[in-house]
């Protein structure tokens, strides 16, 4: 079952504490941004934020740990806890904080006029 974009609206919505967040789709579902670091998913009309150290102790009694889908790996799953957005950004801003920024991509090769590949 894929999300609603209203369950997303919601999440970015309770996030907007943590500044700009914006949420890409990916494979049906959503991923979620900020600060140029992929920190969390939407699947199936639920938030989970990927597991860091700080996250899981900030977390630690209060949150489950669950795949987003068949075959991830177990990330913190909120539920209930998505009403309180200061508990939430505090969350999201521990890890956040704990990601690395992503690799540069390379550059595209531009295609030659007369290359036959």
């Amino acid at each position: 079952m894929a999300s609603d974009q209203e369950f997303v609206d919601f999440v970015l919505e309770q996030l907007s504490a943590v500044g700009e967040v914006t949420a890409k789709k990916m494979f049906g579902e959503y991923g979620l941004y900020a600060e140029g670091k992929f920190f969390g998913l939407v699947c199936d009309n639920k938030c989970f934020i990927k597991p860091t150290a700080a996250g899981r102790d900030f977390a630690k009694g209060i949150l489950e740990e669950a795949p987003p889908y068949k075959g991830a790996k177990p990330s913190l799953l909120v539920e209930d806890q998505l009403e309180d957005r200061a508990w939430l950004a505090q969350l999201v801003r521990l890890s956040l904080d704990a990601l690395p920024m992503p690799k540069p991509k390379r550059p595209k090769k531009k295609k030659q006029p007369n290359d036959p590949t």
